[in-house]
């Protein structure tokens, strides 16, 4: 079973590894052509070939191009509706010579949309028809009767994940794009930042040393995150009051009426940076055993807060 296994792998990682020494301008004009589109990117298929297409679109969603998969059976149906002039459509057949694809040409020659072709023989129908052709010729499929698509798939997927990454690329897509895709999922948690999250601007309770504690009570009070963030004339964070600190500034000096904040204040506050992953924040939080950081750049300036119940949102643990 190893040794089958090892077989497949092998067979498959050439086939790449080929295509990827073959790789030429037409791969570019392919990149190009989706990056100068004011459309989306359709993926077609049917069967094996279909499947992967709809990977390919999810993929390209996920990166910030627009794509969707359209199943080349549906579409003569009613689903070609769903292809705009201005789209560029990806049409999946390793023979280019299946009929259900076929059926899609004059259509979207009609229609006016760039066609690139991911197919295995550079002289079918598909291929002719194309504006951009992206070949992946192979060897043989990795399965014992050379039948089943197994190589000709795998070939196709991967080169559908060149073109993602290239496109990712040449946009400058991001970790923060990405997060921002994927607010829901393990892997965007795991990037999200800390500015995604805090409270800003006028949701934040400020105070200044001077103020009374009758002012900083209703800060508190008012901003509903439990605690009031002290700060100097340039807006730099020189420390904070949070509901314990209360209570223990009751217990030292009894009434308060006529303290201030600088009377009551924590002045060595935890503060986090802005770019910071909120995972990190998160951790900080367990490790001191508090409930919100301080966002502020390196020289002090503030920026925002965040709460625990901010993190709690977004199901991080």
């Amino acid at each position: 079973m190893i040794e089958t296994g090892k077989k497949v792998l092998e067979i498959e990682g050439k086939a790449i590894l080929k295509i990827a020494k073959e790789l030429n301008k037409d791969f570019t004009k392919a990149v190009r052509a989706i990056l100068e589109s004011k459309g989306r990117v359709v993926l077609t298929g049917i069967g094996k070939s279909g499947l992967i297409a709809q990977k390919i679109a999810a993929t390209l969603t996920s990166t910030g191009t627009p794509s969707l998969f359209m199943h080349a059976a549906e579409a003569v149906h009613g689903e070609l509706g769903s292809i705009l002039p201005d789209d560029t459509v990806i049409a999946l057949s390793f023979s280019g010579e299946t009929a259900e694809v076929k059926n899609l040409l004059e259509f979207l020659k009609r229609n006016g949309n760039v066609l690139i072709s991911i197919t295995g023989n550079s002289e079918s129908t598909l291929a002719k028809a194309s504006d951009i052709v992206l070949p992946v010729f192979i060897e043989k499929e990795a399965c014992p009767i050379g039948l089943v698509p197994t190589t000709s798939t795998t070939a196709m997927l991967a080169l559908g994940d060149a073109i993602a990454v290239s496109l990712m690329v040449e946009k400058g897509f991001s970790k923060d794009d990405f997060a921002y895709f994927h607010p829901g999922g393990k892997i965007g948690k795991k990037i999200i930042k800390v500015k995604h999250l805090m409270h800003k601007g006028d949701e934040l309770p400020l105070c200044k040393f001077s103020d009374k504690m009758e002012k900083v009570i209703k800060e508190i009070s008012d901003k509903k995150l439990g605690v009031a963030i002290i700060v100097d004339d340039t807006k730099r964070v020189k420390g904070i009051i949070t509901d314990g600190d209360l209570r223990r500034a009751y217990l030292k000096f009894g009434k308060l009426d006529d303290k201030k904040a600088e009377d009551c204040m924590h002045r060595d506050p935890v503060l986090i940076e802005e770019d910071e992953i909120a995972v990190k924040a998160l951790n900080i939080m367990e490790n001191k055993k508090i409930t919100s950081i301080i966002v502020a750049e390196k020289n002090g300036k503030i920026k925002g807060l965040i709460h625990l119940h901010d993190l709690w949102r977004t199901q991080m643990f």
